[in-house]
């Protein structure tokens, strides 16, 4: 089964589906990207904060696929942000990762009185040519207006929590006008919502599970999608969203499905 590939504003592509690897760790994150990386997933999504990065770059060198045909990405944690110490976490999370780059590198969270300074950090990283791309997690439409101030570089990449559940059209919108590619974390809901009964409903009519619907419903809006899974069962189930599609009237009706439900910290707290 072929991966789908998005191209970053940069030229960089990216496949569209990737697995989270959040709370995972030592021996369970390691095979999780081993079985993922031989299902046929390419893209690898990992952070500072997981503390699971050293076993991220061990299962890539377990599999013996060639380094350029997997896409890495990490972040900053928030305790390093700021311009010295991102590049100092930068060294320490390409050291344990066993890697001599980054396909895509993220600022975890809009961290107050840092912002400008760790976004610096990362347009030195890309004009050092460590990374390949640089992009944001956790930003709405304030962080945005706040970035346009000082960036040089527009992010490649917004990582953000974004369901149907939570569907925030005008982010998406916005991120479609400025080529900034949308990639959604926690994608179904750690199953919170996996029993609403339209979806449920959808599930039935197409065959597939409610995760499956709700994941292919993000590729449906060209978001990018991460789900989180060390169940190779479930990691085969998610990776085969790939082999059917969703009609525009089904997609329109799971938009309003909205009623603004977080899992994770809302972003707007940290303005």
């Amino acid at each position: 089964m072929k991966q789908l590939f998005t191209t970053l504003n940069n030229g960089i592509k990216m496949p569209m589906l990737g697995l989270g690897v959040y709370d995972m760790y030592k021996k369970e994150a390691e095979q999780a990207v081993l079985d993922a990386l031989e299902i046929g997933y390419r893209l690898i999504d990992t952070a500072a904060l997981y503390e699971n990065e050293t076993e991220i770059g061990n299962a890539v060198i377990q599999s013996s696929l060639p380094r350029d045909q997997i896409f890495i990405t990490t972040k900053v944690g928030d305790n390093d942000q700021g311009y010295d110490s991102t590049l100092r976490a930068f060294d320490v999370s390409l050291k344990k990762l066993q890697m001599d780059y980054v396909d895509l590198y993220l600022v975890h969270w809009p961290i107050k009185g840092k912002r400008k300074d760790t976004w610096l950090a990362l347009e030195k990283l890309y004009a050092d040519k460590r990374v390949r791309a640089i992009g944001v997690a956790n930003y709405l439409m304030p962080f945005f207006e706040e970035l346009n101030n000082y960036a040089s570089i527009t992010p490649a990449i917004d990582q953000v929590e974004f369901t149907p559940w939570l569907f925030q059209k005008d982010l998406l919108d916005y991120c479609a006008a400025k080529k900034i590619q949308l990639q959604s974390y926690s994608p179904i809901t750690r199953g919170k919502k996996l029993d609403d009964p339209r979806l449920v409903k959808l599930s039935e009519k197409y065959g597939q599970s409610p995760a499956q619907i709700v994941l292919r419903w993000n590729i449906e809006h060209s978001i990018s999608t991460i789900p989180k899974s060390s169940n190779r069962k479930r990691l085969q189930e998610n990776f085969d969203i790939l082999t059917f599609t969703l009609s525009k009237e089904d997609v329109a009706l799971m938009d309003s499905f909205d009623q603004q439900f977080r899992i994770c910290d809302n972003p707007m707290e940290m303005l």
